[in-house]
């Protein structure tokens, strides 16, 4: 039932990414959006390693090990990798991320040079702050944890298991899953909150809203959408590479289960989007959320091709997310496609703090979300 992950070959040279890349034609919106970072939005050459550019990173390794367009991602894999090896470090969850590029190109290419890159930045992430429960700090300078994590670490562990085949990346991906909603998870809905406070040492950042873990639980109040979807997006991915059989399994599928149970009648059925907090859906100052809905339809798409979900149940809400992205979140922009509705980075705070976070129409995660979404969808649909 599992996948096999189809490596791409290391056979074509750095100059093909600029010879091949004005000349790929695609027809398809999920590749219209994959053709607008590549050769527009963010060419690899100027490539950041951060978790922002990280996730579109990822949906370029699921294509490649997906055998789809290998010719035209792997050389921006490389590139990417290759202009931004001095940065390369693991000191922070949202740093961490971005070595899962070198992970997979030291599993194709060979070369000792990306692994050895790859090893040197698991043995920093080690050393990032842990929380009193073992849970990594999503800051350095308070120990914080926040539901973004348990992504931006999981898929770097999770490649680091296929180029290895050692499960110890896998299990230290699952203990930081549930580390995490130890202190996260509501048990009642399965939704996360987006952070708690381990230290009650206020951050200085002036990205969250000051004194937002000031009560008994040190945690805010808000099942934020994406911060969901992050979690979604891991469940999903892990179960694809443990075996039914694994002790892990039945905890990791019920976790998806209960999480999408949830959100399912929470989804609009005007546009088929989730909403910015997706449990008041339509209050005033509330929107729809084009990288969350991804998510969800994505780990919903998977979870059927994993045996996992009901087709019957949960395909109608996977088709409205699909063509409601499609309708109403899809922008053109000359011979390309971008996002619209997206929610910009947001750290942590109350209802309004979330409501009125900046809706921007280009980040690269959500470009990276909605074509890992595309392709999953028509994976399952082709079947």
């Amino acid at each position: 039932m599992k996948k096999n992950f189809i490596t791409c070959v290391n056979f074509l040279s750095i100059m093909s990414l600029f010879s091949c890349s004005s000349e790929k034609e695609f027809n398809r919106w999920g590749d219209k959006l994959t053709q607008y970072v590549v050769e527009e939005y963010m060419p690899a050459k100027d490539y950041i390693w951060n978790w922002n550019e990280a996730v579109f990173l990822k949906s370029a390794v699921v294509r490649c090990e997906n055998n789809m367009d290998k010719d035209y991602l792997f050389p921006y894999i490389q590139t990417a990798v290759d202009s931004t090896f001095g940065d390369a470090n693991g000191h922070h969850p949202n740093a961490v991320i971005s070595g899962l590029g070198l992970a997979y190109l030291a599993q194709t290419t060979g070369e000792s040079r990306y692994k050895d890159k790859a090893y040197e930045i698991f043995e920093q992430y080690k050393n990032i702050p842990r929380a009193t429960n073992g849970g990594v700090s999503h800051r350095e300078e308070v120990i914080e944890l926040w539901d973004d994590t348990v992504y931006m670490v999981g898929e770097f562990l999770m490649q680091m298991y296929k180029l290895t085949g050692n499960k110890e990346f896998l299990l230290e991906a699952i203990s930081q899953l549930k580390k995490h909603a130890e202190k996260l998870e509501d048990p009642e809905t399965g939704l996360w909150y987006h952070g708690w406070d381990n230290d009650t040492i206020p951050s200085q950042d002036p990205c969250c809203q000051p004194g937002w873990a000031e009560n008994p639980n040190r945690r805010n109040n808000e099942f934020w959408g994406r911060g969901n979807g992050w979690i979604l997006m891991t469940l999903v991915d892990l179960m694809e590479l443990l075996p039914e059989n694994d002790e892990n399994y039945p905890y990791l599928e019920a976790s998806l289960t209960q999480k999408l149970n949830t959100l399912y009648p929470l989804q609009d059925e005007k546009t088929g989007h989730w909403y910015q907090l997706p449990i008041y859906p339509g209050e005033e100052g509330n929107f729809i959320e084009s990288s969350s809905t991804a998510m969800y339809a994505y780990a919903a798409a998977k979870g059927i091709a994993l045996g996992i979900l009901p087709a019957d149940k949960y395909m109608p809400m996977i088709d409205r997310a699909y063509a409601g992205l499609e309708a109403n979140s899809l922008q053109p922009v000359g011979k390309y496609l971008k996002m619209k509705n997206i929610c910009d980075g947001t750290c942590i705070g109350d209802k309004d703090y979330y409501y009125n976070r900046g809706i921007v129409n280009e980040r690269a995660y959500a470009f990276g979300i909605a074509a890992m979404f595309y392709d999953q969808y028509h994976q399952l649909t082709a079947k």
